[in-house]
């Protein structure tokens, strides 16, 4: 599904500069439907006096609207939280900045950018166990396509970094590391945000499957055990807060 072409206005409207926008969720898992929402992550500067001073401005910036009847979520992060994010292990984030659909960007976003491959570690591949233990149990209570396809989509996710040392977020990119119907649950995604997934016999072993190669890579992924790059993003935080004036 197409993006909504007024995206590229959102930036603008925001209180504090973006450091870079990009689009998330099923767009970048390569399984929108025709009335999924847009969801925006990235991050903003805040002005020094909100970050020294007795009021300080807010971390994270939350908002959920309605543009030409497509409900847009826009979540972003004061760019010292985004960078303590990045070096805490977590995947969400990783995505978040390398997602190559791109609403707005700057020379902060392509240091970031450049400074991701001394963020990962082996231990990336626990985000997406559990990313895929919670959404496996959402799908039993529901029964719903959607959380199951986020199961297969973050495993295949995980197995592919701990492999290749490479993310890779778009589950139509990954097809090989899952069960042979995952096209055709794709398809049936793309139809209905909250359709009701189809009987499936092998899922739960599929699951099982996966996670057990997920584990499997983690041991032996030719990643390091922590982060690297501590100074660089330290260095990068004071030096853009201070331009920032």
């Amino acid at each position: 599904m197409s993006l909504p072409a007024w995206l590229p206005e959102v930036p603008a409207a925001q209180p504090y500069p973006l450091v870079f926008a990009t689009v998330s969720g099923a767009h970048l898992y390569g399984f929108p439907s025709r009335d999924s929402d847009v969801d925006l992550r990235g991050a903003h500067v805040l002005p020094l006096p909100e970050v020294v001073g007795l009021r300080t401005g807010p971390e994270t910036i939350d908002r959920t609207w309605t543009h030409d009847g497509v409900e847009v979520d826009l979540v972003t992060h004061d760019l010292a939280k985004f960078c303590r994010l990045l070096l805490n292990r977590n995947g969400y984030v990783l995505e978040q900045l390398l997602s190559p659909l791109v609403v707005t960007t700057s020379p902060v976003h392509e240091e970031l950018t450049a400074l991701a491959p001394q963020c990962l570690t082996r231990h990336h591949g626990h985000h997406y166990l559990g990313f895929a233990r919670t959404q496996w149990r959402l799908f039993g209570k529901t029964g719903e396509l959607k959380p199951l396809l986020y199961t297969f989509r973050v495993l295949a996710t995980g197995i592919h970094l701990m492999r290749s040392g490479e993310l890779e977020a778009d589950l139509t990119r990954l097809f090989a590391y899952g069960p042979p119907y995952l096209g055709e649950l794709v398809e049936a995604k793309r139809e209905a945000e909250h359709g009701a997934a189809p009987e499936l016999a092998t899922a739960e072993a599929d699951v099982e499957r996966m996670t057990a190669a997920l584990v499997e890579a983690q041991a032996g992924a030719p990643l390091p055990e922590a982060a690297t790059a501590h100074a660089a993003l330290h260095d990068l935080v004071v030096r853009h807060r201070l331009a920032a004036g």
